[in-house]
């Protein structure tokens, strides 16, 4: 089996694009990248994409001069997490509380490690992870 690489992108469907754009490049710092009025695409770390699309605003295939994206579409709360220094889970507290994002939950792992769980705009199970959740970090 050839070899695969790692994950670049994650999607998120959101009800309110320009909301949740703000939400996510005011808590984290994400750059936009390219967006329109059916997505935007947001820079994580230089590492990884963060593709924000508007609920219901890819049902149609898309074609470009490269080829056509197909259709698709979410709905529903879905979960990611970002993986977050330990020494930083004071400052991560104080800065949600700071943006008025209540932390819903708090988790120590059985191999160590912490989660601090909270919601986004749109309800999405958001987490921040510490070194110690799994055998891979």
């Amino acid at each position: 089996m050839p070899s695969i690489g790692r994950v670049l992108e994650t999607s998120l469907y959101v009800d309110d694009l320009d909301r949740s754009i703000h939400f996510y490049t005011r808590l984290f710092g994400f750059e936009k990248m390219v967006s329109d009025d059916r997505f935007c695409a947001l820079n994580v770390r230089g590492e990884q994409v963060l593709l924000l699309f508007r609920k219901r605003g890819i049902t149609e295939p898309m074609v470009f001069s490269g080829g056509i994206l197909p259709p698709h579409d979410g709905d529903g709360q879905t979960h990611l997490a970002f993986t977050i220094a330990a020494e930083d889970e004071e400052e991560w507290t104080r800065s949600l509380s700071e943006a008025d994002v209540p932390i819903e939950s708090r988790v120590t792992w059985p191999r160590g490690g912490f989660s601090l769980y909270f919601r986004d705009p749109d309800g999405h199970l958001l987490e921040l992870v510490s070194p110690g959740c799994w055998t891979i970090y």
